[in-house]
């Protein structure tokens, strides 16, 4: 039983953090400066087409996951469908917070934009916050890190970073090429990819150790009654 509620805990701060990312995303796109690394070649799958930003976000991390079986020459179906149902979730929540975010008036003003990027960008890195700590499977796009990591012999920070420039490239040329402007692409893009491991690396120390707690909450509790009895027996 205590197995059962600490995974719906993990599944909990899962898609609580897949949704915090999302609306983040989504706040930052109303900023239009330019959106993060992460999401750069979806938002710019979805100015070129016209179709949703959910609908491309899907259809970007469906490639993530070609590539992933193409760099590894290993397919794990079971792996593929799971990574493919975070997906369309993730791909459904950026369609709903983006509705929910254009509800709101779009900031016209340069100084409300810069406000709008620097919001996001703490609601993205609380996002991963949740994600990450969560500890289930990961997005394609991570789980494609982590191959190129792998299959290059490049240290994980090293291959984030290798990821991140040629998605931010493959965005802007995608861009360039079909309307004719950097689109997805700006100075919020730098901004983001600079600042939410920055805001991650100082709030995950300070925050993590309470989502942990809560996390095996009734593992503390039944250490503690039996840390009870322990000293109820020393004493008698």
């Amino acid at each position: 039983m205590n197995h059962v509620n600490k995974t719906m805990k993990r599944l909990t701060l899962y898609v609580l953090g897949l949704f915090f990312l999302s609306l983040g995303v989504s706040i930052s796109i109303q900023a239009d400066l330019g959106v993060s690394p992460v999401s750069s070649l979806p938002y710019a799958f979805s100015l070129t087409t016209g179709l949703s930003v959910g609908i491309m976000t899907i259809v970007a991390n469906i490639l993530f996951i070609m590539i992933q079986v193409g760099l590894s020459r290993r397919f794990d179906l079971k792996e593929s469908i799971v990574q493919l149902l975070v997906t369309f979730l993730f791909g459904f929540y950026m369609d709903a917070t983006l509705f929910l975010v254009q509800l709101f008036p779009t900031p016209e003003t340069l100084l409300l934009r810069w406000i709008f990027l620097i919001i996001s960008l703490f609601i993205v890195a609380i996002g991963l916050l949740g994600y990450f700590t969560a500890k289930l499977p990961l997005m394609p796009y991570d789980a494609l890190t982590y191959v190129i990591s792998d299959q290059f012999k490049m240290k994980f920070s090293k291959a984030k970073i290798t990821s991140d420039i040629l998605n931010v490239a493959v965005a802007a040329l995608v861009c360039i090429i079909f309307i004719q402007s950097l689109g997805a692409v700006g100075i919020g893009t730098i901004v983001a990819a600079y600042f939410i491991g920055k805001i991650l690396g100082w709030i995950m120390p300070r925050y993590q150790k309470y989502l942990l707690k809560w996390i095996d909450k009734e593992k503390e509790q039944e250490s503690k009654a039996s840390d009870k009895v322990n000293i109820k027996n020393i004493t008698n």
